[in-house]
């Protein structure tokens, strides 16, 4: 890579760490051209996650605690896209495509790690398919029409032990994120009940799941135990040392054999670092990447890790820095001050915050905070809570939104709106005209076709020419070969007819083969015979 032109600086997240560093970056970088900044994300938005919970409830609007990232970032290039992967040697990314199914690169003098992490359900059978996640928008939103949807359907259920199944709601995790979540849906069940006539709230049941002795354990003794008392209180059942070990499509079920009946199943745990992060040849502890104190990952000059994805030590040399919102705020300033102490030149910092308190809502104009050294509970810590995510939430337009949202809650009725957002169908019908390219050689592999009318060719440059290899019709398939080899396409499908297709995608048609050893086996006889001569992929 030639080193005349502007330096690139490329940041892979839009949570806490990589938003707050290109913020960061922007205003030490500003007025100078020698730079160019590129954020990729998977949401064109960032989320403010420690008030998602409130969207259960419907306390806050839908958009209240998004920003969108062009205008946080006006001097970075946003790309909306997943990572597929990294090339550390040639400095090189790739992210997946977009309508067209082309990979894109794109090439940085510095990377900046801030992926944060996924929900992790590994070796818990039947939580992928059955447990809902709550880490973005898309699961608050869903999770708040799905517990709405319950509520209807429990109103008119006359088989008593559905009703009780669609009544229950358990949510696993007594972290921040589990207790808040788990205060803002009771609040928001048992207030609505009386809006269904055919509901008893006696009916409902919360349960809280938590693995250890007491929730909260991120705060003293003290504020956990009087944090149970209040959702005690208000009809959470807690139950504790209760780890969940699977879920079926009717119930929640616990490591020692116990089986919840229920239709709304919360997890908000377990989570793991990134999957890119795995195929990076970079020292890593615990799944995370080990960073200096500068928040440089070690033995590199041009790379940096910050947030959940890095194990970023403390002054004490002995601990790391939790993965919250304020100290990846922290790191990002860090990080990025030192990256264009690298460019430029001048003193590098270290990082030394320690943390400047901790709070959780508990619901109903309550909540829990250590702060100042300090320990504050009910009306002072849940006004404290407000006033302190209000001010930290970026965008005075969404503060002002926020504002007259808990405002307006004080005095309104709970909406019960269900929002049915159709999902795209894992098997979709498309339609293509006489001259239309489905993809071409060298594309990526993300869908199998199906034909169901009409005729197409199959197309590969040999020598420079292009050559017809195949005329496919109804009944027939192409793609396979690119999704079974992971590999590019090898050849260019073109509509010679009015062309109709059933089109599976990668992630469907990989489930499949996966489950039916005999139809992936049948694929690859098919495959077979096409590499003996001219194939269709």
């Amino acid at each position: 890579m030639a080193d005349q032109g502007p330096k690139r600086i490329l940041v892979l997240g839009g949570g806490f760490a990589g938003v707050y560093a290109a913020i960061e970056l922007e205003r030490l970088l500003q007025g100078r051209d020698d730079y160019q900044i590129t954020l990729i994300n998977r949401e064109n938005y960032f989320v403010y996650q420690p008030m998602l919970p409130e969207i259960i409830s419907g306390s806050i609007g839908l958009f209240d605690t998004v920003s969108p990232l062009r205008r946080l970032l006006p001097k970075t290039n946003v790309q909306v896209r997943d990572v597929e992967s990294v090339d550390l040697e040639q400095k090189v990314v790739v992210t997946s495509p977009g309508f067209k199914p082309v990979a894109h690169r794109i090439r940085y003098d510095h990377l900046i790690l801030a992926l944060g992490t996924v929900t992790d359900f590994r070796g818990m059978t039947g939580l992928t398919q059955h447990a809902l996640p709550f880490k973005n928008l898309g699961d608050a939103l869903f999770l708040r029409n799905h517990v709405i949807h319950a509520l209807e359907e429990a109103s008119i259920e006359g088989d008593s032990e559905l009703r009780q199944a669609l009544l229950t709601f358990v949510i696993a995790g007594g972290g921040f994120s589990g207790v808040e979540v788990a205060a803002e849906l009771n609040d928001f069940v048992r207030g609505v009940a009386k809006t269904y006539r055919g509901i008893d709230r006696s009916e409902i049941k919360v349960i809280l799941l938590h693995g250890g002795a007491r929730i909260l354990p991120e705060l003293t003794e003290k504020l956990g135990l009087l944090a149970q008392k209040v959702l005690a209180q208000r009809g959470v059942d807690i139950r504790f040392n209760a780890y969940l070990q699977a879920a079926t499509t009717d119930a929640a079920i616990l490591r020692d054999g116990t089986h919840i009946p229920t239709k709304t199943l919360v997890s908000t745990v377990p989570s793991s670092p990134n999957p890119i992060l795995d195929m990076l040849a970079l020292p890593k502890e615990r799944g995370k990447i080990k960073v200096s104190n500068q928040l440089q990952v070690e033995g590199s000059d041009h790379l940096w890790a910050l947030g959940d994805c890095a194990l970023v030590p403390l002054p004490d040399g002995k601990s790391f820095a939790p993965p919250t919102a304020q100290h990846a705020i922290q790191e990002a300033k860090v990080a990025a001050h030192n990256l264009v102490a690298s460019l430029r030149g001048g003193t590098r910092k270290t990082f030394d915050f320690g943390g400047l308190g901790k709070m959780g809502s508990l619901g109903h104009h309550s909540a829990v905070a250590e702060a100042f050294g300090m320990q504050f509970s009910g009306l002072l810590a849940w006004l404290m809570w407000r006033t302190v995510y209000l001010m930290k939430l970026p965008g005075w337009d969404r503060r002002f939104r926020t504002a007259v949202s808990w405002g307006t809650d004080l005095f309104l009725p709970p909406d019960i709106v269900q929002l049915k957002i159709a999902h795209s169908a894992g098997v979709t019908q498309e339609h293509y005209e006489p001259g239309d390219d489905i993809f071409r050689q060298g594309d990526l592999g993300d869908r199998l076709y199906i034909i169901i009318k009409g005729r197409c060719d199959v197309l590969r440059v040999i020598d420079g020419r292009e050559q017809t290899l195949a005329n496919l019709g109804p009944g027939e398939y192409f793609g396979e070969m690119a999704l079974l080899n992971q590999t590019t396409r090898g050849a260019t499908i073109r509509c010679t007819e009015g062309l109709d297709v059933l089109s599976l995608r990668k992630g469907d048609f990989g489930a499949l083969v996966t489950h039916l050893p005999a139809l992936r086996e049948s694929f690859e006889k098919v495959v077979d015979r096409r590499n003996l001569g001219p194939g269709p992929d």
